[in-house]
């Protein structure tokens, strides 16, 4: 019977659109359902459903409907003034205002297939409407018209122009609106003012109604919280400082050091210690040309090597990046809470296997 096992967790870097942790004092299958759990099985809010009022873009109604659901969707709990229940205010496109907000949108809605509701209902679904016409929102169309000449630039229809249904009022004081930028650099460098749907020409109007509901991206993609979960094992940088003082001199050592690309290895040259870097184990990926070097180096090829790069098998390094519908952090809590959904259920299983 396997020993039991007391998973550890160090967060070394968190921001709200990024987290990067090592998990330590467990097995791959731990770490690879984790990462499967945050990709496939977080829900989140997208728009699923689009009724078209009026389209003359040049884009079809279905395209622009795919447009609209791989927009994020952010949910705010217990928001009270957090910009307002428009779209066009600041609650969601102000990542600053949302560092210290929980979103894990288990705790606001149920799944619409579990919902008592005939269609769609604020216990389920967040409606949200969106009326764009060229020459009543575009400020500089009159003044373009004034002057024949001059070609009417385009307007662009965005993410804010989504006006959500839900506010504080309506939806038990929750928010839920499109996280127009991932991050504070993303917003100052962005040139539009949340994420592009379509743009309008002269005369061209766009008028439509969206729901979003609740969902998993086991069902479809657009319900992904995370654009980036990976882990890596954690390389075990191991020196035989006996054999390298004794066979290497300081030039051979400084061979070594320079050998491999990503400069895990430092020379002190008081001692004359090779030993590696403060953040080796981040930068440490190729070490190819590092173990022909030894080769190289030494007087047998049986010999031990003056440097084992060593995968642990029990710790990994963790780095996961929100799409913009969740934190980083929110992500990963959401992931565990699912995952010990699943082992209770396992557990409630067995015992009336047993009892059966």
């Amino acid at each position: 019977m396997p020993h039991q096992r007391f998973p550890k967790v160090e967060i070394l870097a968190m921001e709200p659109h990024e987290i990067k942790f090592v998990l330590s004092e467990t097995d791959c299958s731990m770490a690879n359902t984790l990462r499967r759990i945050m990709i496939a099985e977080v829900p989140t809010l997208a728009i699923d459903l689009v009724e078209f009022h009026e389209n003359t873009t040049v884009l079809n109604d279905e395209y622009i409907a795919h447009r609209l659901g791989l927009i994020p969707l952010r949910y705010i709990p217990n928001a009270e003034g957090g910009g307002g229940g428009g779209g066009g205010g600041g609650g969601a496109g102000g990542p600053s205002e949302l560092n210290t907000i929980g979103s894990d949108v288990q705790d606001g809605f149920v799944p619409h297939y579990d919902c008592s509701c005939f269609e769609w209902c604020p216990r389920c679904s967040v409606e949200f409407d969106l009326e764009v016409n060229y020459n009543s929102n575009n400020p500089n169309a009159i003044a373009q018209q004034a002057d024949e000449e001059n070609v009417l630039a385009p307007w662009t229809v965005t993410s804010k122009d989504l006006i959500s249904r839900n506010n504080s009022t309506t939806s038990g004081d929750h928010i839920v609106q499109p996280a127009h930028f991932l991050s504070v650099d993303e917003e100052q460098e962005a040139q539009d003012e949340g994420i592009a749907i379509v743009k309008l020409g002269p005369g061209q109007k766009l008028k439509l109604r969206a729901i979003a509901r609740m969902g998993i991206s086991k069902e479809h993609s657009k319900w992904c919280p995370v654009a980036v979960a990976t882990y890596r094992l954690w390389p075990d940088i191991q020196i035989n400082h006996e054999q390298m003082s004794s066979l290497l001199t300081m030039e051979q050592k400084q061979t070594l050091v320079d050998a491999c690309p990503d400069r895990i290895l430092e020379l002190d040259e008081v001692t004359g210690h090779v030993q590696p870097v403060d953040n080796a184990w981040d930068i440490a990926t190729y070490t190819e040309d590092l173990h022909y070097a030894q080769l190289a180096l030494k007087k047998r090829p049986e010999d031990p090597d003056f440097v084992r790069i060593v995968p642990r098998q029990d710790r990994f390094v963790f780095t996961v990046e929100s799409s913009g519908a969740m934190d980083a952090h929110d992500i990963v809590l959401s992931a565990l809470k699912v995952l010990k959904k699943r082992l209770t259920d396992l557990a409630v299983e067995l015992d009336n296997l047993k009892g059966s």
